[in-house]
């Protein structure tokens, strides 16, 4: 059931921790999502906390009660304490035994959820299990930020397809590259290709090796390969690199390329004329997001198919290119969520 309205503010406070910790787990728990559990008594008070800390590692229930009978002051069940998880507990025996079991062998009688589990083997098994055993289940505190913290998650569970984010870099006139003739072309022409141009700042260069380790590909076309040469990997921040991978054309790649040169990480070579075939392989492989970084006609595919999720929009506010490789538009669907000023660069990001 959802829950009761007005939401108690302690409970509030109790699921927002319990998303702050599940978030600590980042990237490590991939392909899993990342869930938090805070254990509270009935007045409030957090006794045990605990997170899923990397995939195959125990799962948040687990941390919680393993740290709660771990105190000095233990309990002897978890009867009338309240426990807060962001995600269903599991109801099948995966890497790790089923929580849903867990907790009903230390006596849980309280449990709330913030979303069900989209995974067909939980899927409600977990809180059914819990009810069937005399727990009271909520479900349904701070949903909308629990599926948005597992969205990647969320999406390869319910459209078996990744989370796709588009990124582009701009100039203030909304170029992507200054024009490949030489000397400037007027300003009412632009070029499919043109030249490799530096356009965002060190700060804002940071930021886009972050994202791409939040992610579990990244993706270009391969005239940006070719022009560009870019490693796509994450030297710039701490965190995995993600898979590459690279949209081929008809012409073969050239073999001393920076993605073809080096074997970490990966680089998938897929068939840049069939989109939903290329999500798909990502899908098969388990890697749940990608971040697609261009060019221009690979960008416009996706926005022309309506494959995407998320776009970034880094615009530099002093740099005027004049002409060359014009960005591409935002879709009507796309929502601003927010806006962040890193020196000259402005970074949008919009939310479908």
């Amino acid at each position: 059931m959802m829950p009761p309205y007005p939401i108690p503010p302690t409970d509030l406070l109790l699921m927002r921790r319990a998303l702050e910790l599940a978030a600590l787990g980042g990237p490590a728990t991939r392909p899993n999502p990342q869930v938090g559990c805070v254990i509270a008594d009935a007045a409030g008070n957090i006794l045990a906390e605990g997170w899923h800390r990397r995939y195959g590692g125990p799962h948040a229930e687990v941390e919680a009660v393993t740290a709660l009978f771990a105190r000095p002051d233990a309990p002897s069940s978890l009867a009338g304490m309240r426990v807060f998880v962001t995600l269903e507990p599991c109801a099948h025996h995966g890497k790790t035994p089923p929580c849903a079991d867990l907790l009903i062998r230390h006596g849980a009688t309280e449990v709330v959820v913030a979303t069900l589990d989209p995974n067909p083997l939980v899927g409600g098994r977990g809180a059914a299990r819990l009810r069937a055993a005399g727990c009271a289940v909520t479900v349904g505190l701070l949903a909308e930020e629990a599926r948005w913290l597992n969205r990647r998650f969320f999406s390869a569970q319910e459209r078996a397809r990744p989370w796709v984010v588009l990124k582009w870099a701009q100039s203030a006139d909304g170029f992507l590259a200054a024009a490949a003739a030489e000397p400037p072309v007027p300003a009412n022409v632009t070029s499919a290709v043109g030249r490799p141009t530096a356009i965002s700042g060190e700060a804002a260069r940071r930021l886009v090796h972050r994202w791409r380790t939040e992610e579990a590909a990244i993706l270009v076309g391969a005239t940006t390969a070719r022009t560009d040469n870019p490693r796509l990997d994450a030297r710039y921040w701490p965190g995995p690199a993600p898979v590459r991978m690279v949209l081929t054309g008809t012409r073969a790649l050239p073999p001393n390329l920076h993605l073809l040169a080096y074997n970490e990480p990966e680089t998938l070579l897929l068939d840049g004329a069939d989109l939903p075939a290329a999500l798909a392989a990502l899908h098969a492989r388990g890697l749940h997001s990608v971040l697609v970084e261009g060019g221009a006609r690979v960008l416009n595919s996706f926005l022309a198919a309506d494959f995407w999720d998320e776009i970034r929009v880094l615009t530099n506010s002093t740099l005027r290119l004049h002409a060359g490789v014009t960005a591409p538009q935002l879709p009507p669907a796309a929502r601003l969520l927010r806006t962040t000023r890193l020196a000259d660069d402005l970074v949008a990001e919009y939310r479908r």
